[in-house]
């Protein structure tokens, strides 16, 4: 009996060929497997019973990195051949082939790199099918050598002996190399001038004498300093335009990340797993960092070493130290050298660098943890481009092309959406060029020809912008999606549910479709339509942006509307006495002052009057601060009372003038702040028992930036249980915009099953 096999997944670069292979052996079965635009094909001859296991167990059985999605097999004519063989990949035809994102060094190739007898020893560049580069070496498939970056590298004979050994676990390991014939580090100086000696030694000397080194890793370029050497992270600083923003801190293992921050037991899955991504956790007191690391931050972002490289600096510096994306301040990661060299001189004292390139960058994740489980701030290195898989077919192609911030964007077809790598804050002209390569690079790589594109309500977004010009061009139907909508459909399909729900979207801004700047809203949604049901009170933004960099301004607005205009002298007031006048003059009348009801915008008012942040140097400072600060024991909560209509009104006038009267009592930033949390979890449940009353909605979703903040997001989701509502959350794109372009796909196709 012969069948011919399809194997649908991520399937290629993850050993699943040697993995057939060897099957094939164990079942007794002929014939043989090899990649195409679709994944794996195979034809397998054998007696009746072994032929069934042998296909069960493709399954059942695949590789630890394989995402098996789909195994079909049908019947064909026996030919009698003996053996089995990896065959040639066919190029060409359909592409629907997945990528496997980049995976962290496995345990068998950290012993060989550390083993001094070995032949890989010290070697940077050690992988094999379990661990090692895939997606940002990867220009084409089938994923083969010839379609990666490793093609101007040639097998020495050592590892093409290993890669064509069926017993070795390089057997077809299309980035496998050694210091015979794979890439290799090399140490320069800012001006180009190589350094003798070991490269990493170098750059470690490098490091402990206070210098700035860039570092090529798998998706581009880092910057690293000392961890501990505050007088190095202020140049880092300075030199990047990076004032107060966190930098994450690489450590060589789990005890050195102990000594820094409190990790349990999930914390230690995510930072030991084998996507590695940056995780935020409660820095312990007396932590060998700087302060300058991450200026007033009760977290630290720590991760893990996840190239062969980064162990071999982690370990032979011995100490923690900064880690951060190789670019200035709103720019994206560089990873082409030419560029990095040019555009990092000016930052790095040197770069510890190699001749491999990097054909898609990708930076690294970021995750919080809650309940126990991940909660993902930015899905980039580790994740991308693993697609989601959706719970409904997309009725056709779909290209979601994102927000403004925090972008990302989406390609979807039939039941898989891409969510691209994290690309960035597209204000920035390196940036918005960084978005239209990777998605040309996305089209291509997984043969998504879109008929369909989404975009923001926001006419001004240069998403909104491409998304416009690139449907004249190619003549594509147009999708115009809510910004909040968008947030709570991430959200259903983050969940595989197509709702209606009662969502809550927190977030800074996102247009209305009334003009007006949402952004503290209850929605009654599904993934086709909403209604906004309830919101914050909305207020002016003095100035507009200028009111997000300064949230003072947010302050006077509230006070200002809270008291009518005749708000009470607060110590903020003073602070800012010689323009208070003028912004509330300007609130007055509307001039450069559009109406919010932003969340983030009501965080910002409430950090600037309890005297934690008047000003903003990056963006949320403000409402990170504010959760930092709270006491988690205070039980006492601002009167935020809930105002009959439609939309409902969570009516902000009274808690202003709670917040005024505590600061006016000299209470501390810690009760107020508690209380403000509180206050706000506590209204958000009370407006979704009026509207499961008017609904008989039972489940919630929770999306937006401000969910980032888990100290609300706990509240918020332990009130609703104790109310009787299931809640949904997010565990797979961000909440904050980076999830985004995953609701606009989902919102865009449910329109064509309207």
């Amino acid at each position: 009996m012969r069948v011919r096999v399809r194997v649908e997944g991520i399937v290629q670069g993850v050993g699943f060929r040697p993995f057939v292979h060897d099957l094939a052996g164990r079942h007794g079965i002929d014939g043989f497997v090899g990649n195409d635009g679709d994944g794996v094909f195979a034809e397998a001859e054998g007696e009746p019973a072994r032929l069934a296991a042998f296909v069960s167990d493709l399954d059942l059985c695949a590789p630890p990195l394989a995402v098996v999605e789909r195994v079909t097999a049908e019947p064909a004519a026996p030919v009698g051949a003996r053996g089995f063989q990896i065959v040639a990949s066919i190029a060409g035809g359909s592409r629907s082939a997945l990528v496997s994102p980049d995976t962290a060094t496995c345990a068998d190739c950290l012993r060989e790199l550390n083993d001094p007898e070995d032949r890989r020893h010290g070697y940077a560049f050690t992988n094999c099918t379990h661990c090692g580069p895939r997606y940002t070496i990867t220009a084409d498939v089938p994923y083969d050598r010839p379609n990666t970056t490793m093609r101007d590298f040639p097998l020495c004979a050592a590892c093409a002996k290993e890669y064509a050994d069926p017993s070795d676990r390089r057997f077809h390991a299309q980035p496998v190399c050694c210091p015979a014939c794979g890439p290799s580090l090399r140490f320069v100086l800012a001006d180009g001038s190589p350094v003798a000696g070991d490269p990493v030694d170098s750059a470690v000397s490098l490091l402990r004498e206070g210098g700035i080194v860039a570092v090529k890793g798998l998706g581009g370029f880092h910057l690293a300093v000392l961890a501990s050497d505050a007088a190095a992270v202020a140049r880092l600083r300075q030199r990047k335009h990076r004032e107060a923003k966190p930098f994450a801190v690489m450590v060589g293992d789990l005890a050195a990340a102990r000594a820094l921050v409190e990790v349990d037991d999930a914390a230690e899955a995510v930072l030991t797993g084998p996507r590695r991504p940056i995780v935020l956790l409660r820095r312990l007191p007396g932590a060998a960092t700087a302060e300058e690391v991450a200026p007033g931050a009760a977290d630290l972002g720590v991760l893990l070493p996840y190239t062969p490289l980064h162990h071999l600096l982690a370990g032979r510096l011995a100490a923690p130290f900064v880690l951060t994306s190789g670019n200035l301040a709103g720019a994206p990661i560089e990873h082409r050298d030419a560029e990095a060299a040019a555009r990092l001189a000016g930052i790095a004292d040197a770069f510890l660098t190699h001749d491999r390139p990097v054909h898609a960058r990708a930076d690294d994740s970021v995750v919080r943890l809650f309940r126990g489980r991940e909660l993902p701030l930015r899905r980039s290195r580790g994740h991308a481009p693993a697609p989601l898989a959706a719970h409904r077919p997309f009725p056709r192609p779909v290209l979601a092309c994102g927000p403004e911030l925090k972008n990302t964007f989406c390609l979807a077809k039939g039941s898989r959406a891409f969510v691209s790598p994290h690309v960035g804050d597209l204000e920035d002209y390196a940036t918005l060029r960084a978005y239209t390569e990777t998605v040309a690079h996305h089209r291509r790589l997984f043969g998504i020809a879109p008929e369909v594109v989404a975009h923001d309500l926001h006419p001004e977004y240069l998403s909104t912008k491409f998304a416009v010009d690139l449907a004249e061009a190619e003549g594509l139907d147009l999708v115009a999606v809510q910004h909040h909508h968008a947030h709570i459909a991430a959200c259903l399909a983050d969940n595989g549910e197509d709702g209606p729900v009662i969502g809550v979207a927190f977030d800074g801004l996102g247009y209305g479709p009334d003009g007006a700047l949402w952004g503290g809203e209850l929605l009654i949604a599904d993934l086709a339509r909403y209604h906004r049901a309830a919101c914050l009170t909305p207020v002016p933004m003095p100035g507009g942006a200028a009111a997000i960099r300064e949230p003072w301004r947010m302050a006077a607005a509230h006070l200002a509307a809270a008291y009518d205009g005749g708000a009470p002298a607060l110590p903020l007031h003073d602070l800012h006495a010689g323009r208070w006048d003028a912004v509330t003059a300007l609130a007055r009348s509307g001039l450069g002052s559009p109406l919010t009801s932003s969340a983030g915008r009501l965080f910002d008012a409430v950090a600037a009057l309890a005297g934690l942040r008047g000003t903003a140097r990056y963006e949320g400072e403000a409402a990170i601060a504010l959760e930092r600060a709270a006491d988690p024991a205070e039980s006492g909560a601002y009167p935020l009372p809930v105002l009959d209509g439609d939309p409902l009104v969570l009516s902000c006038p009274d808690l202003i003038r709670a917040v005024a009267d505590d600061v006016r009592k000299g209470t501390g930033p810690s009760l107020i702040s508690a209380r403000f949390h509180n206050a706000l979890a506590r209204a958000v449940v009370a407006a979704a028992r009026v509207l499961r009353t008017r609904t008989g909605l039972t489940t919630a979703a929770l999306s937006g930036g401000v969910f980032q903040n888990v100290l609300l997001l706990d509240r918020v989701t332990s009130g609703l249980e104790a109310a009787g509502f299931r809640v949904l959350l997010h565990s797979r794109v961000p909440p904050n915009d980076g999830g985004l372009s995953l609701g606009q796909a989902h919102v865009a196709a449910s329109h064509d099953l309207l």
